[in-house]
């Protein structure tokens, strides 16, 4: 096993998600990939994309989540796993797939919350959706 995909939604939960990975590249001496995927710009699905503060505000927190995992990664690094940090905009399952062949990821990690049947019915399940659309073995982490 030498590359691990962790998937970061920065809902609060991500420690868990690199911890996990953590404890799986030090044992193996693999490379972490942190993935964090957003949205796809306003234009890219049909809509406008709206006044100068909300680009504006849209670029900063991009920034921020892109400042975020790259010291997440300089974290892991120290402690003695290679690590890199992927902001990527797109549909969420889509993209971890894609990143996942790209990359030759050998094990993908995310996280699992246990949502109601009115939110899986309107938004789904992003651990779902990779375990339904790929081959490579997947660690699911309970979220709270």
């Amino acid at each position: 096993m030498k590359n691990i995909l962790a998937t970061i939604d920065f809902y609060g939960s991500e420690r868990l998600i690199i911890d996990k990975a953590f404890e799986i590249a030090k044992a193996f001496d693999a490379k972490i990939w942190l993935l964090h995927v957003v949205a796809p710009e306003p234009e890219f699905v049909g809509f406008g994309v709206g006044p100068q503060y909300v680009r504006d505000a849209r670029a900063t927190e991009l920034k921020k989540e892109h400042r975020m995992l790259n010291q997440f990664a300089d974290e892991l690094e120290l402690k003695g796993v290679k690590a890199q940090g992927l902001l990527l905009q797109g549909s969420t399952i889509e993209m971890i797939m894609k990143e996942a062949e790209k990359l030759k990821i050998d094990l993908i990690v995310t996280g699992h919350h246990d949502h109601n049947f009115v939110y899986k019915a309107f938004y789904g399940s992003v651990a779902s959706g990779v375990i339904n659309k790929t081959k490579i073995p997947v660690l699911l982490v309970p979220l709270e």
